[in-house]
């Protein structure tokens, strides 16, 4: 055994006896003295454990919560979902509505069809739709919307499954216009290049000292055999004369920005 340890035993041993062989008393204010001094240290402990346990208690109550606001989020996000395909589904049910309302409408032999690709790089030149000859459809005809003119079959694809429409917001597209109100005829087509906004029409060969204002609304002639007359192309936003004729910007009445049902005209003769 170490000196030293040996030391402290004897000292032990001897605090012991020394101890035992005092009177009650002696022991008893031995006793109280030993208490008083370790009675902070004691209060200290407890006070310690208490804190321990009710941090142990206020971390198990946090991972309880944090487990329940995870399950929370789970739920609202599978409720957003739900309500993003019910607002989808709407909005469909809404376009199936008022296709079925223009087809019971209208006068002329269509074929109703959905747009099912579009290109983002031609979003204003070209829209694919899911009906081709098999259903009856061919190059050259019309297609329309609930709202006006939306632009001509140029290419049957798919083993006549499908089609591509030229819109009218492609420069390729011209359409013969006369203006409500007016003796004014011309020639409306799409613009060249992208749009920040909505795209707009150009209406060109005017006369040079037209009356033709904004809000007026523009029809197709009915010349040329592709389209037929009195369709609704879109309104004049505004007139710009030169020396030998003018030209006007025409706002369309059909969004280009959201296509959905749309229907083909079969009987293209005027």
């Amino acid at each position: 055994m170490k000196p030293l340890n040996l030391i402290a035993l004897l000292l032990f041993l001897g605090g012991a006896v020394w101890a035992l062989t005092r009177s009650d008393r002696t022991v008893r204010e031995i006793q109280n003295a030993y208490y008083s001094a370790m009675s902070p240290f004691l209060k200290s402990g407890s006070k310690m454990e208490t804190q321990a346990r009710a941090f142990l208690g206020e971390t198990h109550h946090s991972k309880a919560l944090e487990a329940e606001l995870e399950s929370t989020r789970e739920q609202l996000g599978r409720l957003r979902l739900i309500e993003s395909r019910f607002r989808a589904l709407e909005y469909e049910n809404v376009q199936l509505r008022h296709a079925l309302d223009f087809k019971k409408a209208t006068t002329f032999d269509v074929v109703a069809a959905r747009v099912i690709r579009r290109n983002p790089t031609t979003w204003w030149q070209t829209v694919e739709i899911d009906a081709g000859s098999k259903r009856g459809v061919g190059t050259q005809l019309a297609v329309l919307s609930n709202q006006g003119l939306v632009g001509k079959i140029d290419r049957i694809d798919n083993g006549g499954e499908r089609s591509s429409v030229l819109l009218l917001t492609d420069e390729k597209c011209q359409v013969s216009v006369r203006i409500e109100n007016s003796p004014e005829v011309g020639i409306l087509s799409g613009q060249r290049g992208g749009f920040d906004g909505d795209p707009m029409l150009r209406l060109k060969f005017l006369s040079a000292n037209t009356s033709v204002h904004s809000g007026q609304r523009v029809f197709t002639t009915g010349r040329g055999g592709t389209f037929k007359a009195n369709i609704l192309l879109g309104t004049i936003d505004s007139v710009e004369k030169g020396a030998l004729d003018s030209e006007a910007l025409v706002r369309p009445s059909v969004n280009f920005a959201d296509l959905g049902a749309v229907f083909v005209l079969l009987d293209a003769d005027s």
